[in-house]
């Protein structure tokens, strides 16, 4: 079979590798001429490492991810403990360790697994056709550069602007702003800020700065604030902002404000998209942030995509009845798992960044009675239920 998938990101690379070891003739169309990973590093709990391991890639992912054994809240004004614990229950009841990494490291990776010359670059999707029959349906791209492409099958993995899913709702849909904005980016590991093996968050005023370790001796940094939408995104003015919005925070924090380059530091806005169902019209299918765009509040926004590309590569596979059966029975499983885990990064993000200080103070409070089970159960709830289990 013929595929065409819009989008080189995690998931359509992941979706390509598998339909490719398949034996489909598998094209990826990616419209910018470089690929620069939004976001410095993603967090890739077991379940979606157990995806990359499905493909073949367990060692590979292996030596991008950080020794991340230990999960810890700090209050970030007293730098106080409010909880500590071993994410080795979580390993042992998953049968995975779970990887930070780095989204450019992870993405080569993927790019040379399923093969750069078949990643066309600069090239942008700008209309659909379909003409289908009985006996031979078929879906036909055109892109930016006049080009065209035709296929008996095409994957929009093109991400929380799809084109692909505008097509087929036969209308845009509107992000929702989650309310805070994310400056993310890595540094060499410091002890003196926070322990090399350990994912470490300090937390207050709704606000959140954290540090995963991942390969290279570094850590993936971020910081959280609740802010209005559409503010100046003046790179050069990154650490004064950030100097403002944690002042009084305590001395790790600003350990790490000064530690920053802004030239490599990101910014996002964070938002994700209402959940709807429908993934397909005939013989053109979502995947990934296309289908479900989701706020990184439980680190599951990667995780689905691959979850994706492992379910619809085998449900390509095992159900032969007709292609149309095999993309309805994939989206049949997905959707649900997939949007379920939206509205709880959502409910998640909400008590996380204050949108009820009250909540906020209480989940504050729970920490510093938390002994790791109720945590490590919530990412179990996550994790569980995906396609390899």
């Amino acid at each position: 079979m013929k595929i065409i998938i819009i989008g080189a990101g995690i998931g359509g690379l992941s979706a390509g590798i598998g339909l490719k070891k398949q034996g489909h003739q598998v094209t990826v169309y990616e419209r910018v001429e470089k690929i620069l990973p939004v976001g410095a590093a993603i967090s890739v709990w077991s379940n979606g490492v157990k995806c990359l391991n499905y493909l073949g890639l367990n060692e590979e992912v292996k030596a991008l991810g950080g020794d991340m054994a230990n999960l810890a809240y700090i209050d970030g004004f007293t730098n106080s403990v409010m909880t500590q614990f071993s994410l080795q229950p979580l390993v042992e009841e998953a049968g995975q360790k779970p990887y930070p990494v780095s989204r450019a490291e992870l993405q080569a990776m993927l790019m040379e697994a399923f093969g750069k010359e078949d990643v066309k670059l600069g090239i942008g999707l700008v209309n659909i056709e379909q003409n289908l029959s009985e006996k031979d349906s078929k879906v036909t791209a055109y892109f930016s550069d006049g080009s065209s492409d035709t296929a008996d099958l095409l994957i929009g993995a093109d991400g929380t602007h799809s084109f692909t899913r505008e097509y087929i709702l036969g209308k845009k849909l509107e992000r929702r702003y989650a309310g805070y904005v994310n400056w993310n980016g890595l540094v060499e590991i410091d002890e003196s800020i926070a322990p090399a093996d350990q994912w470490t968050t300090f937390v207050g005023e709704g606000k959140r700065v954290s540090l995963m370790p991942i390969a290279g001796g570094r850590f993936y940094f971020f910081f959280d604030v609740p802010l209005p939408v559409g503010l100046p995104n003046e790179r050069d003015n990154y650490k004064t902002l950030l100097k403002q919005y944690f002042t009084g925070w305590c001395e790790p924090v600003q350990k790490l404000i000064d530690k920053i380059d802004p030239a490599k530091t990101n910014r996002v806005e964070i938002h994700d998209i209402e959940p709807f169902d429908t993934w397909v019209k005939g013989r053109v299918v979502l995947l990934g942030d296309s289908a479900h765009g989701t706020t990184p509040d439980i680190g599951q926004g990667g995780c689905q995509a691959l979850e994706d590309s492992i379910y619809l590569t085998r449900s390509l596979a095992i159900n032969t009845n007709s292609i149309d059966d095999a993309l309805k029975r994939y989206v049949e499983v997905r959707a649900p798992r997939a949007n379920h885990l939206v509205m709880v990064a959502r409910k998640r993000c909400g008590v996380t960044h204050g949108e009820d200080p009250a909540a906020t103070q209480a989940w504050y409070d729970e920490l510093r009675q938390e002994d790791g089970k109720r945590i490590l159960q919530g990412i179990l709830n996550n994790i569980q239920g995906n396609p390899l289990d």
